[in-house]
């Protein structure tokens, strides 16, 4: 329940604010007077996208503050916590959005920032909006279903379905992909068979072409390099009368006579003893290199050929090595694929069988539900039209069976028969505007008694429009009927629709000449008696209207 609601800078409205409590609340004004902002404040809160035009002219930003009851532990109240809003001890949150004429809007819950997506997620749970825009729902058979559907309160079924419909869809096209590209895949899997047939006989390996390389790059130099280590070997510890191994530990001796006399110097021999050590080291390995040199003569000739064959694999793959091992794994799959091509397109036929069935199965048992909640919809809506001043007509809800599709395998069409003896037309067709008008409400009644918990808000917009005289006090006394379990608020033009009202607000507009500014007030006594007999006669002071006023207070049992 939405416990109040605060306004600033949003179109004619400089500053509102207005208590909501339960019951039925009606909003009236002069047309023009800013009744649509009220609304528009009431978008905000519940998640509507914003328009920075509706910000006040002269303004920076508009405002839009709500107080909206949240039951604990329920899934708005997670959805919130989960995006950081905090709740009231009272079980109460805060919500509001600012709207910026020339910067960018921002919604917050609970003292948090949300998205504007999250807040218009959890209000769906919280406020229900009825404009007359909604009576094009009964022209469209998809949201004649849609209105079935919540009537009838079948989440489960409608998610089983969903869920078989979506298993069903992947194993057809599992299917259709393997028998519409049946030939061609063939084709391609015996080219690829022959091409890891060609890849198994080199047998690759990673990094194995960056190795040759540089085993090559040795070889085909081999006597630059043979020249290059033998002169360096001879250098550090070779024949000559003078080698680096030799002058190191000429170094060393010398150091260490002196180091007898200065202990000092005993860590420099030790750095002179370790350098000839290491150029001795370094002259055993590059002897044993050229020892390995000289006895594999036959290395350049086998490296080459290796390479040859991992060039002419490449270029028949298209690909340097990395692409042919990668090339190698796809090949290898499709050429299993290829072997069990029979055993896997009998697997998918029967697949796509069984998916099917449990189509079937799904939406046989949504078509149940959607026949019995269609016959109970159809009674509930009738006897509402009664009591809304449309005793002789006739209303029902059709299911007809379709072949399965997304959203079941039911077409749903909702028809009237406008007086006994009269034929069933698509509602659309059949009714005036007042008459959708209260068909509408009829419905939304009925979907509020099975399918809403009670304390939850509905918000309806000119649902009187087209509508006059006994439809309208009948369009009244069910909203204030519809108002003892739910919190309704209605913006009317009809004062045989306020007069039923628990709370009475007038939207009234004042200019000086320059700038036209509304208000936003509650009345009561007298002052709410002038107002209805306003919305009588159209203008004030009429003793005939201020009787009639009087005269619908009364009938509708509501004191002035």
């Amino acid at each position: 329940m939405l416990h109040e609601l605060a306004i600033e800078n949003l179109g004619v409205i400089e500053s509102a604010r207005v208590d909501l409590g339960p019951g039925l609340t009606c909003v009236t004004g002069e047309t023009g007077a800013g009744k649509t902002m009220v609304l528009t404040g009431l978008g905000l809160i519940t998640g509507s996208r914003s328009v920075p035009a509706t910000v006040r002219t002269g303004a920076d930003a508009a405002l839009a503050e709500a107080v909206v009851d949240v039951t604990p532990g329920s899934w708005p109240a997670d959805r919130l916590e989960e995006a950081g809003a905090a709740l009231d001890d009272d079980g109460t949150v805060i919500v509001s959005r600012t709207v910026g004429a020339t910067t960018r809007s921002r919604t917050v819950v609970g003292g948090r920032t949300v998205p504007q997506a999250v807040l218009a997620e959890v209000s769906e749970h919280w406020v229900t909006v009825h404009g007359q825009s909604d009576q094009a729902r009964l022209r469209s058979s998809a949201e004649q279903r849609a209105i079935l559907d919540g009537f009838a309160g079948h989440d489960a079924l409608l998610t089983a379905y969903a869920d078989a419909w979506e298993a069903w869809r992947e194993a057809r096209v599992r299917l259709e992909e393997m028998e519409s590209g049946a030939e061609a895949a063939r084709l391609e899997a015996a080219r690829m068979r022959d091409d890891l047939d060609a890849i198994d006989a080199v047998d690759p390996q990673p990094g194995e072409d960056a190795e040759i390389g540089a085993q090559l790059e040795v070889l085909q130099h081999s006597e630059a390099v043979r020249a290059g280590v033998a002169g360096a070997r001879e250098a550090i510890d070779g024949e000559a009368e003078v080698t680096l191994v030799v002058a190191a530990d000429a170094a060393r001796r010398a150091l260490g006579d002196a180091a007898r006399h200065d202990p000092a110097l005993a860590d420099l021999e030790t750095r002179l003893a370790d350098v000839a050590y290491s150029a001795a080291d370094i002259a055993h390995e590059l002897a044993s290199y050229l020892d390995r040199m000289d006895a594999d003569p036959a290395r350049l000739e086998a490296l080459q050929a290796r390479r040859a064959d991992l060039n002419a694999l490449m270029r028949r793959i298209g690909a340097d090595l990395d692409g042919v091992l990668a090339y190698r794994d796809r090949a290898a799959e499709a050429v299993l694929q290829d072997d069990t091509w029979d055993e896997t397109l009998a697997a998918r036929r029967a697949a796509e069988t069984e998916a099917r069935a449990e189509v079937e199965r799904a939406a046989s048992a949504l078509s149940e539900s959607r026949r019995a909640a269609a016959a109970r919809l159809s009674a509930d809506v009738d006897a509402e039209l009664d009591g809304l001043a449309m005793p002789d007509a006739e209303f029902r809800v059709g299911v007809r069976a379709v072949e399965p599709r997304a959203t079941g395998a039911d077409e749903v069409e909702m028809t009237l028969a406008s007086h006994p003896g009269a034929p069933h037309r698509p509602v659309a067709q059949a009714a005036s505007g007042g008459e959708l008008s209260r068909i509408m409400l009829a419905i939304e009644v009925s979907l509020a008694r099975h399918a809403v918990t009670p304390g939850h808000t509905f918000v309806f917009d000119e649902v009187d429009a087209g509508v006059g005289g006994k439809a309208a006090i009948a369009v009244g006394r069910r909203l204030a009927e519809l108002a003892r379990t739910h919190q309704v608020l209605v913006v009317t033009h009809l004062a045989q629709v306020a007069a039923h009202a628990d709370r009475h607000v007038v939207v009234a507009k004042a200019t000086d000449g320059t700038v036209t500014r509304s208000q936003v007030h509650e009345v009561a006594g007298e002052d709410r008696v002038e107002e209805l007999a306003r919305l009588l006669s159209g203008h004030e002071g009429s003793k005939t209207a201020l009787a009639h006023a009087r005269e619908l207070l009364e009938a509708s049992r509501v004191a002035p």
